[in-house]
Protein backbone atom coordinates (compact mmCIF):
# COMPACT_ATOMS: atom_id res chain seq x y z
CA UNK A 1 0.00 0.00 0.00
CA UNK A 2 1.45 3.39 -1.06
CA UNK A 3 1.32 5.98 1.75
CA UNK A 4 -0.32 9.32 1.12
CA UNK A 5 1.98 12.16 -0.01
CA UNK A 6 3.95 13.98 2.65
CA UNK A 7 5.37 17.51 2.49
CA UNK A 8 8.43 16.25 0.59
CA UNK A 9 6.17 15.06 -2.25
CA UNK A 10 3.41 17.70 -2.43
CA UNK A 11 2.78 21.31 -1.44
CA UNK A 12 0.05 21.37 1.22
CA UNK A 13 -0.40 22.24 4.90
CA UNK A 14 2.39 19.83 5.74
CA UNK A 15 1.77 19.88 9.48
CA UNK A 16 -1.42 17.90 8.81
CA UNK A 17 -0.70 14.71 6.82
CA UNK A 18 -3.34 12.09 6.16
CA UNK A 19 -5.09 10.76 9.30
CA UNK A 20 -3.39 13.31 11.59
CA UNK A 21 -6.80 14.25 13.01
CA UNK A 22 -7.14 10.93 14.83
CA UNK A 23 -3.46 10.86 15.79
CA UNK A 24 -2.74 14.48 16.64
CA UNK A 25 -1.10 13.77 20.00
CA UNK A 26 0.78 10.67 18.83
CA UNK A 27 1.70 10.61 15.15
CA UNK A 28 4.14 7.70 15.47
CA UNK A 29 1.59 5.38 13.80
CA UNK A 30 1.27 7.54 10.67
CA UNK A 31 2.84 6.42 7.40
CA UNK A 32 3.30 10.06 6.35
CA UNK A 33 4.65 12.30 9.10
CA UNK A 34 4.11 16.06 9.62
CA UNK A 35 6.44 18.22 7.56
CA UNK A 36 6.96 21.67 6.09
CA UNK A 37 4.12 24.15 5.60
CA UNK A 38 5.27 26.53 2.84
CA UNK A 39 2.27 28.89 3.08
CA UNK A 40 2.35 29.75 -0.63
CA UNK A 41 2.36 28.20 -4.09
CA UNK A 42 5.53 26.72 -5.58
CA UNK A 43 6.74 26.31 -9.16
CA UNK A 44 4.96 23.56 -11.07
CA UNK A 45 7.10 20.46 -11.39
CA UNK A 46 8.80 21.06 -8.04
CA UNK A 47 8.05 17.48 -7.01
CA UNK A 48 8.37 14.09 -8.67
CA UNK A 49 5.44 12.99 -10.88
CA UNK A 50 3.00 10.35 -9.72
CA UNK A 51 2.91 6.76 -11.01
CA UNK A 52 1.15 7.91 -14.23
CA UNK A 53 3.67 10.66 -14.99
CA UNK A 54 1.40 13.50 -13.87
CA UNK A 55 2.79 16.43 -11.92
CA UNK A 56 1.11 18.37 -9.10
CA UNK A 57 -2.11 16.38 -8.94
CA UNK A 58 -2.07 16.86 -5.17
CA UNK A 59 -1.70 20.21 -3.45
CA UNK A 60 -0.33 23.57 -4.66
CA UNK A 61 -3.67 24.75 -6.07
CA UNK A 62 -7.11 23.17 -6.32
CA UNK A 63 -8.23 22.67 -9.91
CA UNK A 64 -11.63 23.50 -11.40
CA UNK A 65 -13.61 20.67 -12.99
CA UNK A 66 -16.31 21.04 -15.63
CA UNK A 67 -19.03 19.18 -13.71
CA UNK A 68 -21.31 20.48 -11.01
CA UNK A 69 -21.52 19.31 -7.42
CA UNK A 70 -24.39 16.91 -6.78
CA UNK A 71 -25.23 13.23 -6.33
CA UNK A 72 -23.55 10.74 -8.64
CA UNK A 73 -25.64 8.50 -10.85
CA UNK A 74 -25.58 5.17 -8.95
CA UNK A 75 -25.60 3.27 -12.27
CA UNK A 76 -22.48 5.06 -13.52
CA UNK A 77 -19.61 3.54 -11.53
CA UNK A 78 -16.78 4.12 -14.03
CA UNK A 79 -15.46 7.71 -14.10
CA UNK A 80 -18.73 9.19 -12.81
CA UNK A 81 -19.48 12.87 -13.35
CA UNK A 82 -21.78 15.15 -11.44
CA UNK A 83 -24.91 16.75 -12.91
CA UNK A 84 -24.57 18.91 -16.03
CA UNK A 85 -26.19 21.95 -14.39
CA UNK A 86 -26.20 23.50 -10.96
CA UNK A 87 -25.01 26.41 -8.82
CA UNK A 88 -21.69 24.93 -7.59
CA UNK A 89 -18.83 23.68 -9.76
CA UNK A 90 -16.52 20.97 -8.47
CA UNK A 91 -12.84 21.57 -7.82
CA UNK A 92 -10.34 18.95 -6.70
CA UNK A 93 -6.81 18.17 -5.60
CA UNK A 94 -6.28 20.42 -2.60
CA UNK A 95 -4.16 23.56 -2.36
CA UNK A 96 -1.10 24.77 -0.49
CA UNK A 97 -3.13 25.51 2.67
CA UNK A 98 -5.23 22.31 2.65
CA UNK A 99 -4.89 19.30 4.92
CA UNK A 100 -3.89 16.02 3.25
CA UNK A 101 -7.44 14.68 3.69
CA UNK A 102 -8.62 17.29 1.16
CA UNK A 103 -6.11 16.11 -1.48
CA UNK A 104 -7.77 12.71 -1.85
CA UNK A 105 -8.96 11.92 -5.38
CA UNK A 106 -12.44 11.13 -4.01
CA UNK A 107 -12.84 14.50 -2.29
CA UNK A 108 -14.97 17.05 -4.15
CA UNK A 109 -14.86 20.70 -3.17
CA UNK A 110 -17.54 23.01 -4.56
CA UNK A 111 -17.85 26.71 -5.37
CA UNK A 112 -19.66 29.19 -7.58
CA UNK A 113 -18.24 29.60 -11.05
CA UNK A 114 -17.05 33.16 -10.37
CA UNK A 115 -15.27 32.19 -7.15
CA UNK A 116 -11.67 33.38 -6.84
CA UNK A 117 -9.19 32.11 -4.28
CA UNK A 118 -5.46 32.21 -3.51
CA UNK A 119 -5.31 28.40 -3.73
CA UNK A 120 -7.56 27.75 -6.72
CA UNK A 121 -6.59 27.35 -10.37
CA UNK A 122 -6.99 25.07 -13.37
CA UNK A 123 -5.05 22.55 -15.42
CA UNK A 124 -4.64 22.84 -19.18
CA UNK A 125 -4.70 19.47 -20.96
CA UNK A 126 -4.68 18.15 -24.49
CA UNK A 127 -5.69 14.84 -26.03
CA UNK A 128 -3.03 12.16 -26.12
CA UNK A 129 -3.98 11.21 -29.70
CA UNK A 130 -5.89 12.52 -32.70
CA UNK A 131 -9.18 10.78 -31.96
CA UNK A 132 -12.25 12.95 -31.63
CA UNK A 133 -13.97 13.04 -28.26
CA UNK A 134 -17.51 13.82 -27.26
CA UNK A 135 -18.14 17.43 -26.27
CA UNK A 136 -19.75 17.92 -22.87
CA UNK A 137 -21.89 21.01 -22.21
CA UNK A 138 -22.75 22.34 -18.78
CA UNK A 139 -25.02 25.18 -17.64
CA UNK A 140 -24.84 27.44 -14.59
CA UNK A 141 -28.16 27.96 -12.86
CA UNK A 142 -28.78 31.59 -11.98
CA UNK A 143 -28.94 32.61 -8.33
CA UNK A 144 -31.62 35.21 -7.60
CA UNK A 145 -30.40 37.44 -4.76
CA UNK A 146 -32.49 40.02 -2.92
CA UNK A 147 -30.69 43.19 -1.86
CA UNK A 148 -33.24 45.35 -0.05
CA UNK A 149 -33.31 43.58 3.33
CA UNK A 150 -31.32 43.94 6.53
CA UNK A 151 -27.86 42.63 7.40
CA UNK A 152 -27.34 40.01 10.12
CA UNK A 153 -23.99 39.16 11.72
CA UNK A 154 -24.21 35.53 12.86
CA UNK A 155 -21.16 33.90 14.43
CA UNK A 156 -19.84 30.99 16.48
CA UNK A 157 -16.82 31.65 18.71
CA UNK A 158 -14.87 29.44 21.09
CA UNK A 159 -11.74 31.37 22.11
CA UNK A 160 -13.23 34.83 21.60
CA UNK A 161 -11.31 35.70 18.42
CA UNK A 162 -14.33 35.36 16.13
CA UNK A 163 -16.51 37.21 18.63
CA UNK A 164 -14.10 40.16 18.56
CA UNK A 165 -14.22 40.28 14.76
CA UNK A 166 -18.03 40.14 14.83
CA UNK A 167 -18.15 43.00 17.32
CA UNK A 168 -15.85 45.09 15.13
CA UNK A 169 -18.13 44.42 12.15
CA UNK A 170 -21.14 45.49 14.19
CA UNK A 171 -19.33 48.65 15.31
CA UNK A 172 -18.73 49.59 11.70
CA UNK A 173 -22.14 48.60 10.31
CA UNK A 174 -24.67 48.76 13.15
CA UNK A 175 -26.05 45.43 11.89
CA UNK A 176 -27.89 43.01 14.17
CA UNK A 177 -25.68 40.52 16.02
CA UNK A 178 -26.55 36.86 16.72
CA UNK A 179 -24.23 34.40 18.49
CA UNK A 180 -24.58 30.75 17.48
CA UNK A 181 -24.26 28.71 20.67
CA UNK A 182 -24.79 24.97 21.18
CA UNK A 183 -27.00 23.77 24.02
CA UNK A 184 -24.07 21.68 25.26
CA UNK A 185 -20.92 23.84 24.96
CA UNK A 186 -17.54 22.53 23.95
CA UNK A 187 -14.86 22.02 26.59
CA UNK A 188 -12.90 25.08 27.71
CA UNK A 189 -9.68 23.00 27.52
CA UNK A 190 -7.87 23.46 24.20
CA UNK A 191 -6.63 19.90 23.76
CA UNK A 192 -10.03 18.49 24.66
CA UNK A 193 -11.90 20.75 22.26
CA UNK A 194 -9.56 19.70 19.46
CA UNK A 195 -10.74 16.13 19.86
CA UNK A 196 -14.39 17.10 20.37
CA UNK A 197 -14.39 19.20 17.21
CA UNK A 198 -12.66 16.47 15.21
CA UNK A 199 -15.15 13.85 16.36
CA UNK A 200 -18.11 16.07 15.52
CA UNK A 201 -16.74 16.71 12.03
CA UNK A 202 -16.01 13.03 11.48
CA UNK A 203 -19.59 12.13 12.47
CA UNK A 204 -21.06 15.15 10.66
CA UNK A 205 -22.86 15.88 13.92
CA UNK A 206 -25.65 18.41 14.05
CA UNK A 207 -25.58 20.09 17.43
CA UNK A 208 -28.73 21.46 19.02
CA UNK A 209 -28.49 25.24 19.26
CA UNK A 210 -29.64 27.22 22.28
CA UNK A 211 -31.48 29.96 20.36
CA UNK A 212 -32.86 30.84 16.93
CA UNK A 213 -33.18 33.86 14.67
CA UNK A 214 -36.91 34.54 14.90
CA UNK A 215 -37.11 36.84 11.86
CA UNK A 216 -34.60 35.36 9.41
CA UNK A 217 -36.87 36.29 6.50
CA UNK A 218 -36.09 39.97 7.19
CA UNK A 219 -32.39 39.53 6.38
CA UNK A 220 -30.98 39.37 2.89
CA UNK A 221 -27.27 39.42 3.77
CA UNK A 222 -25.74 37.14 6.41
CA UNK A 223 -22.21 37.87 7.61
CA UNK A 224 -21.26 34.42 8.88
CA UNK A 225 -18.33 34.06 11.27
CA UNK A 226 -16.51 31.06 12.71
CA UNK A 227 -13.03 29.74 13.60
CA UNK A 228 -11.25 27.41 11.19
CA UNK A 229 -11.47 24.03 12.93
CA UNK A 230 -9.58 21.17 11.30
CA UNK A 231 -9.66 23.05 7.96
CA UNK A 232 -13.44 23.37 7.91
CA UNK A 233 -16.43 24.85 9.72
CA UNK A 234 -17.34 23.98 13.31
CA UNK A 235 -20.45 21.83 13.36
CA UNK A 236 -22.62 24.48 15.08
CA UNK A 237 -22.28 26.41 11.79
CA UNK A 238 -23.64 23.38 9.91
CA UNK A 239 -26.59 23.24 12.33
CA UNK A 240 -27.26 26.93 11.75
CA UNK A 241 -27.11 26.65 7.96
CA UNK A 242 -29.54 23.72 7.93
CA UNK A 243 -32.03 25.45 10.21
CA UNK A 244 -33.07 28.15 7.73
CA UNK A 245 -33.83 28.63 4.05
CA UNK A 246 -31.02 30.74 2.57
CA UNK A 247 -32.45 30.81 -0.96
CA UNK A 248 -32.04 34.29 -2.42
CA UNK A 249 -29.79 35.44 0.43
CA UNK A 250 -26.14 36.42 0.26
CA UNK A 251 -23.66 34.87 2.69
CA UNK A 252 -20.37 36.65 3.36
CA UNK A 253 -18.07 34.44 5.47
CA UNK A 254 -15.47 35.70 7.94
CA UNK A 255 -13.06 33.30 9.57
CA UNK A 256 -10.45 33.41 12.33
CA UNK A 257 -7.54 31.02 11.79
CA UNK A 258 -4.06 30.07 12.95
CA UNK A 259 -2.46 29.81 9.51
CA UNK A 260 -4.81 27.80 7.29
CA UNK A 261 -7.01 30.73 6.23
CA UNK A 262 -10.40 29.37 5.11
CA UNK A 263 -9.24 25.78 4.63
CA UNK A 264 -12.20 23.97 3.06
CA UNK A 265 -14.78 25.92 5.07
CA UNK A 266 -16.06 27.82 2.03
CA UNK A 267 -16.92 24.62 0.19
CA UNK A 268 -18.67 23.30 3.31
CA UNK A 269 -20.87 26.42 3.36
CA UNK A 270 -21.46 26.21 -0.40
CA UNK A 271 -22.70 22.62 -0.10
CA UNK A 272 -24.98 23.35 2.89
CA UNK A 273 -26.56 26.47 1.35
CA UNK A 274 -26.61 25.71 -2.41
CA UNK A 275 -29.22 28.36 -3.27
CA UNK A 276 -27.42 31.19 -1.49
CA UNK A 277 -24.96 33.54 -3.16
CA UNK A 278 -21.58 33.05 -1.48
CA UNK A 279 -19.67 36.32 -1.60
CA UNK A 280 -16.09 37.34 -0.93
CA UNK A 281 -14.88 36.21 2.50
CA UNK A 282 -12.54 37.67 5.09
CA UNK A 283 -9.91 35.51 6.81
CA UNK A 284 -8.31 36.94 9.95
CA UNK A 285 -5.20 35.58 11.63
CA UNK A 286 -6.27 34.89 15.21
CA UNK A 287 -7.79 38.15 16.54
CA UNK A 288 -6.54 40.34 13.68
CA UNK A 289 -4.29 42.66 15.67
CA UNK A 290 -3.90 46.36 14.89
CA UNK A 291 -5.00 45.95 11.25
CA UNK A 292 -8.42 44.46 12.09
CA UNK A 293 -10.42 47.68 11.77
CA UNK A 294 -8.97 48.51 8.37
CA UNK A 295 -9.25 44.95 7.10
CA UNK A 296 -12.91 44.76 8.13
CA UNK A 297 -13.67 48.14 6.56
CA UNK A 298 -12.05 47.18 3.24
CA UNK A 299 -13.90 43.85 3.20
CA UNK A 300 -17.28 45.42 3.92
CA UNK A 301 -16.80 48.15 1.33
CA UNK A 302 -15.65 45.64 -1.27
CA UNK A 303 -18.84 43.67 -0.75
CA UNK A 304 -21.06 46.75 -0.94
CA UNK A 305 -21.91 46.83 2.78
CA UNK A 306 -22.41 50.36 4.11
CA UNK A 307 -19.93 51.44 6.78
CA UNK A 308 -20.73 54.17 9.30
Amino acid sequence: MVPSPDADHANFYGHYPYEIEENYFDNSVLESKPGTYRQTTVETGSFEPNAWGLYDTHGNVNEWCFDFYGPYDPDDAADPAGPSSGTRHVYRGGGWNDFAKNMRSAYRAAGQAEMKSYNLGLRLVRNADDRSYETVSVRNEDLSVREDGKVLIAFFSWSGNTRGIAQEIQRQTGADLFEITPVHPYSSDYNTVLMEAQEDQHNQARLELSSSVENMEDYDTILLGYPNWWASIPMPIASFLEEYDFSGKRILPFCSHGGGRFGQSLTAIAKLAPEADLGEGLSVHYSGGSSLSGDVSAWLTGNGIAVK
